[in-house]
C-alpha cells in the first residue's frame, strides 16, 4: 500500500455519527442516482449473480441516447432519454411496459462519446419527479407525467462553460429542488420551490483554482448537520455545507490541491460513512491519484483541523465510490478494486477485474454483498464482496455502452444501456 498521511487521525473518534444522512424511503424504492442514502448500496435482498439471457425478465427499447441512471418509485421506473430530438422523461411499469412519457424543449447533444443531453439522473420525493438536461431545462412533473413547471437555467443564468457534458443531477431538500453549476465562470448553487419552480435563493460559489479545477460534474448531497438541513457540495477544490433554508455557507474545507496541479476537475462523488466523507480527487486516469478522508464536524472553515487522512496511491477519476457495511469500495477507472476503512484510509483488501483497455465510467452498485460494475463497452461484472473477500462471479456482455449505474428494483437489477433498459432477475 502506498503513502497514507493522517494529519488529524489522533482526534478522530468513530462513536455516534455527528452527521446523519436524510433517508426516509423504503428499501424497495431507489428515488435518486445513488439510492435513498446516497451510498450506492443496499444491504437486503436476493439479487442475480449472472446477467444473461436466461436471467432477463424483460428489455425495453429507449428512444435515444442517454447516460443517466434510472430511478424506481413504487411501481414505476423513471429514466431520461431524448425523444425525436427533445429532452424527455419516460416511465415504465415493472413489467417493462411504457406508462407515459413527457417531452420538453430541444435536446442539446453531448460532446463526449459517453456523454449525452440526458446525463443528469431524475429524482423524486414521492409527489413529483425532477429532471435536468444539458440544454438548461430544469423541470418538475407529477407522478403521472403531467407538467408541474419548467424553467431554462441557461436562458436565466447564462451558458454552462464546462469542457465536457453536464453531469450534476438535481437534489431535494424539504422544500426545494437544488441545482449546482460549477464551471469556468460564475459558479452557483440555487434552490427552486418544489411546487411552483420559483427561485427561492441563489448563492455564488466561486474559488480561484488552477485551470480546469473549477470544472465540476458532481452532485450535491442533502444531509443533517448540527441539527439543521444542509447541502454538501464538492467541487473547485472545496467541500462546503450550505444551509438549506438560504444557501449560506455554514462549513467549509479546502486544502485538497496544495501543489496547485492543473486539469483536476471533480467528477467522482463523495461518499459518507458516519462523520467521515471519503473524497476521490486528482487524476487516477493519469497516474496522479488522490483520496481524502475528511471529518464532517464543527463549523466555519475547518481546513486546518478536519483533514484526517490522505492517500496518493489510489483513487478514482470518474466512477464514484460505494459505502457498504462500514467500508468504502472503489472500482477504479481501469478496473482495480479497493476496499478501505473510512476511518483510517487503510486498505482492507484489493483486487481487480480482468485487464482490458476499456475504462469504467459508470458508478458501481453493491446489493446484498454483490458488486455490480459496468465497463464502458457494455461488459458488466458481478462479484461477491462478502466476508472481506473478492470473488468474481460472472462477466456479462450487453453489446452496447453502459454508462448509467446499475439500480436495484425489488430483487431485480436494472441496467441502462445506450439503446435499451434491461431488467435482470434470478427468480424463476
Amino acid at each position: 500500500m502506498g503513502t497514507i498521511q493522517m494529519p488529524g487521525l489522533r482526534s478522530f473518534a468513530p462513536c455516534l455519527p455527528a452527521v446523519l444522512l436524510v433517508s426516509s424511503f423504503a428499501h424497495a424504492d431507489w428515488p435518486k442516482w445513488r439510492g435513498p442514502d446516497d451510498s450506492g448500496s443496499i444491504a437486503v435482498g436476493t439479487f442475480p449473480q449472472q446477467l444473461t439471457a436466461s436471467e432477463t425478465a424483460w428489455t425495453a427499447d429507449l428512444p435515444g441516447k442517454g447516460c443517466s441512471t434510472p430511478i424506481v418509485w413504487q411501481n414505476q421506473i423513471l429514466v431520461t432519454a431524448p425523444i425525436d430530438g427533445q429532452d424527455a422523461i419516460l416511465a415504465f411499469d415493472q413489467s417493462g411496459k411504457p406508462r407515459w412519457q413527457t417531452s420538453f424543449d430541444q435536446e442539446t447533444a453531448g460532446k463526449h462519446r459517453n456523454g449525452s443531453g440526458c446525463n443528469a439522473s431524475p429524482i423524486t420525493d414521492g409527489s413529483g419527479v425532477f429532471v435536468y438536461f444539458k440544454s438548461g431545462m430544469l423541470a418538475a412533473v407529477n407522478l403521472d407525467g403531467t407538467n408541474r413547471w419548467q424553467t431554462d437555467l441557461v436562458k436565466r443564468f447564462g451558458p454552462d462553460n464546462r469542457y465536457w457534458d453536464h453531469g450534476t443531477s438535481p437534489v431535494l431538500t424539504k422544500n426545494h429542488v437544488i441545482m449546482a453549476r460549477m464551471h469556468e465562470g460564475d459558479s452557483w448553487l440555487a434552490a427552486f420551490d418544489k411546487k411552483t419552480g420559483e427561485l427561492a435563493w441563489k448563492v455564488a460559489r466561486n474559488y480561484t483554482v488552477p485551470k480546469e479545477s473549477d470544472q465540476c460534474y458532481t452532485t450535491p448531497i442533502v444531509m443533517q448537520h448540527n441539527g439543521r438541513e444542509v447541502v454538501l457540495v464538492w467541487g473547485a477544490e472545496h467541500l462546503t455545507m450550505h444551509d438549506a433554508a438560504d444557501g449560506s455557507v455554514v462549513w467549509s474545507c479546502g486544502g485538497f490541491n496544495p501543489e496547485q496541479n492543473k486539469l483536476w476537475p471533480a467528477i467522482a462523488n463523495p461518499v459518507i460513512i458516519g462523520e467521515m466523507a471519503v473524497i476521490c480527487f486528482g487524476r487516477n486516469d493519469r497516474g496522479i491519484p488522490r483520496m481524502f478522508g475528511v471529518r464532517l464536524t464543527g463549523s466555519g472553515d475547518v481546513t486546518e483541523t478536519n483533514h484526517v487522512w490522505v492517500r496518493n496511491d489510489i483513487s478514482s477519476f470518474v466512477p464514484s465510490p460505494v459505502a457498504y457495511k462500514g467500508k468504502v469500495y472503489l472500482v477504479r477507472d481501469k478496473g482495480q478494486i479497493e476496499c478501505i476503512d473510512p476511518a483510517t484510509g487503510k486498505t482492507v483488501w484489493s483486487d481487480r477485474f480482468p485487464k482490458h483497455r476499456t475504462s469504467y465510467y459508470a458508478s458501481p452498485l453493491i446489493a446484498s454483498d454483490l458488486l455490480y460494475a459496468p465497463r464502458e463497452d457494455g461488459t458488466v461484472f458481478v462479484a461477491s464482496v462478502a466476508n472481506d473477500q473478492f470473488q468474481l462471479l460472472s462477466e456479462n456482455e450487453f453489446e452496447q455502452p453502459v454508462i448509467g449505474s446499475p439500480v436495484p428494483d425489488g430483487n431485480r437489477i436494472l441496467i441502462r444501456g445506450e439503446k435499451k433498459l434491461f431488467c435482470l432477475t434470478d427468480e424463476k
